[in-house]
């Protein structure tokens, strides 16, 4: 229980850049309640005592401005930013690591019994005032825009806006070099981790990519420059000295094929 807490905690600080202490987590941040109050709420729920379940519930709302079923099935790692005006309902089920922005519904479209509210998969950022609606699946890594009503399944690492919500964008995968310059960098590559897609990142996105060419260039002439440095003695050149990033990508690619070796020598055994 204690580290399921604590995992909430962190993910606020992951999440949210105003968050500056844990004291200031736990006392003002209602969608940290709001969660730990369905915890209880849902516990209740499967243990028969509706009732009280549905009480709770409703005191986690009066206080919080969140309204969560506790029917609702909940991952790990969930977080509700602001949260005044969420409503989660019976049927909803939403996976790990899944964020909801305010004023957003995982609603119903209808007044049968059985599934009738949204399953988000894992890794779905849900934007401030969005609507989904139905027994419809949200695949993982999804990134629903602000103010969209989703009514269709969307297909996993998409970003999809508007009324009905369509599919504009699908998320590629950066290369793995292009991954690790920009863990260098302190960059999020291609915004995968939890922002919603903007024209800044777009742009800083082409911008990395351009880097990642003129880096394969730049090496590529140091190691002819330290090649040719000793055949100019005429010019008072003195021998040039690799970069570190030079240097550092030739460890990588020398580890690379070593690691190559071995597994090619440990498959013709």
């Amino acid at each position: 229980m204690f580290s399921t807490m604590r995992e909430d905690i962190d993910c606020v600080f992951e999440r949210d850049p105003a968050a500056r202490n844990v004291w200031e987590v736990l006392t003002c941040y209602p969608g940290l309640k709001a969660l730990w109050a369905h915890r209880v709420s849902h516990w209740l729920w499967r243990n028969g005592l509706r009732w009280l379940a549905r009480m709770n519930s409703q005191i986690a709302r009066f206080l919080t401005g969140i309204e969560i079923h506790p029917g609702a099935v909940i991952g790990r790692r969930f977080f509700i930013d602001h949260g005044m005006g969420v409503v989660i309902g019976e049927t909803a089920e939403i996976g790990d690591n899944v964020t909801l922005y305010h004023q957003v519904t995982l609603g119903g479209t209808s007044w049968n019994g059985g599934k009738r509210h949204p399953t988000l998969e894992d890794n779905v950022v849900v934007g401030a005032g969005a609507k989904v609606l139905g027994p419809i699946t949200v695949g993982a890594g999804v990134r629903v825009g602000s103010n969209s009503v989703v009514v269709r399944d969307v297909p996993a690492a998409s970003t999809v806006v508007g009324i009905p919500a369509r599919v504009v964008a699908k998320a590629r995968e950066p290369s793995e070099r292009v991954a690790a310059m920009a863990k260098r960098m302190g960059f999020d590559a291609y915004g995968l981790s939890r922002d919603m897609p903007d024209p800044v990142a777009d742009a800083l996105n082409a911008i990395l990519d351009h880097m990642h060419t003129l880096d394969e260039r730049v090496i590529s002439l140091c190691d002819t420059l330290a090649e040719r440095g000793e055949a100019v003695p005429q010019e008072d050149i003195e021998p040039m000295e690799k970069p570190d990033f030079c240097r550092e990508e030739e460890e990588r690619e020398a580890e690379q094929k070593g690691d190559d070796t071995e597994s090619g020598g440990r498959g013709a055994v």
